[in-house]
């Protein structure tokens, strides 16, 4: 393993107060305490990464991370509320009740030989803990429009690697050459991706080229990581332009592969149409601060897949109940390779996919049970999206949008569709009989 990382060619500009639009009326308060503090203590201290560069864009940040040459152990020196995480990236965590403003140390690019940066033969970054200078520091990070540092010193905006004019030219581009930066953490893909989509910015020629031929690399990062990755992704407000950017970059078949595959089959687009109505509705939720589920949300991602599955299932033969059934766990199941998801929206998930087919049956009793699940508005919801892809479903939604007023009301007004579900109900299971009692000798005598 090479003891030095390939050298990138940093060249300084500064950025004067006058001349850039950050003001300290935008940064958090106890983000600033903590700046004057470290820089009152003779330490260097800059408001670095995304934060500098939502503000020079035109956003509001959500996180305010400092970098410095305090080393962790000083900085939870000059704080009493601070706390020290992480054994791959050392990190200073300074909280002030809810908000926590991560600190970290500027750190090389290089190996010193003290095992304190371990990177594995396939170039992936195992362990990254030496410590070096502010140049050091911005050429480690990934994007140039992540590598901006507001200091606190003259409040100025320090720029090493072209990063200010990306963010004005509204430009994504890596740092380095981008299939080794890649392979370093794979999950950089995804990031290029959502950052993209958040920020409404192109992805450089030389950064996006390589995307489709390493998106394989991608089965090679911790499930639970690109779970949070995921919802990072698809509930931040964003998540349509970051569906499109991964199916414009070739990552969608690597992160969610049967989805991929059930859209590629499915010439009449209506599954895609489906899909991203979905994702609209997600963003719309988000822009009005409205809350969203993780399993709505993988409900919509991963319906392309169970309907493909459960029509392979249903030509083999199986009656419905159980094709649903077994669709719904052979979807969730594969797709746990790649996306760790959790049994706390897996099994939502899979409720609105299976009470679909409730909303046909309209019988008395079924119609009352419908209505009592716990999980009756989810799936109402899944079912009016699903009007995306084919206007066959308007009936169901009238019928149940009139039930959730006056159950008896939206019966009257179907009496040939509740007779009609008595049947439906004989077809999903045979109508036991009632068992004639037998008389027992005694009672003959």
């Amino acid at each position: 393993m090479p003891t030095n990382a390939p050298s990138i060619q940093t060249s300084l500009r500064i950025i004067p107060r006058d001349q850039h639009s950050i003001s300290r009326k935008g940064i958090s308060p106890n983000a600033l305490r903590v700046l004057y503090r470290l820089h009152e203590a003779g330490h260097r201290a800059c408001l670095v990464g995304g934060a500098v560069r939502d503000l020079l864009a035109g956003l509001e940040p959500k996180d305010f991370d400092v970098a410095t040459d305090a080393t962790p152990e000083e900085v939870r020196h000059l704080f009493r509320n601070c706390r020290l995480i992480g054994r791959r990236f050392r990190l200073a965590h300074v909280v002030f009740g809810r908000e926590v403003i991560e600190v970290a140390t500027f750190r090389a690019n290089i190996d010193d030989g003290s095992g304190d940066r371990q990177v594995h033969d396939d170039g992936r970054l195992l362990r990254d803990n030496v410590y070096g200078t502010i140049e050091d520091d911005a050429v480690r990070r990934d994007f140039t429009a992540n590598a901006l540092y507001y200091d606190i010193a003259d409040f100025s905006v320090r720029d090493y690697v072209g990063g200010f004019e990306d963010v004005n030219n509204r430009v994504l581009r890596l740092i380095g050459d981008p299939e080794t930066r890649y392979r370093e953490d794979s999950v950089r893909m995804l990031r290029a991706i959502r950052l993209a989509a958040k920020l409404d910015f192109g992805i450089a020629p030389d950064t996006a080229a390589p995307l489709p031929g390493l998106a394989p690399l991608l089965a090679e990062a911790a499930p639970a990581r690109l779970f949070e990755e995921c919802l990072k992704m698809f509930l931040s407000g964003h998540a349509v332009a970051s569906f499109e950017g991964l199916e414009r970059h070739g990552l969608l078949s690597a992160l969610f592969p049967e989805t991929a595959a059930a859209l590629a089959a499915n010439r009449s687009g209506a599954l895609r149409q489906m899909l991203l109505e979905g994702l609209r509705g997600t963003d719309r939720r988000v822009a009005i601060d409205e809350p969203v589920s993780p399993a709505f949300l993988f409900a919509v991602l991963l319906w392309p897949a169970y309907c493909r599955s459960l029509m392979a299932l249903q030509a083999q033969g199986l009656n419905t109940v159980e094709a649903e059934r077994r669709a719904a766990d052979r979807v969730t199941l594969h797709q746990l390779d790649t996306i760790a998801l959790p049994r706390r929206f897996s099994l939502p998930m899979q409720e609105i996919w299976l009470m679909q087919s409730r909303f046909s049956q309209r019988q008395r009793k079924r119609v009352v049970r419908t209505l009592s699940h716990p999980r009756f508005r989810a799936a109402f919801d899944f079912l009016v999206l699903r009007r995306a892809a084919s206007p066959a479903h308007e009936e169901d939604i009238a019928f149940w949008q009139e039930a959730q007023r006056n159950p008896d009301t939206a019966i009257a007004h179907h009496p040939a569709v509740e007779s009609g579900a008595a049947d439906g109900d004989s077809a999903d299971a045979p109508r036991k009989r009632r068992r004639r009692r037998r008389r027992s000798h005694a009672a003959g005598e």
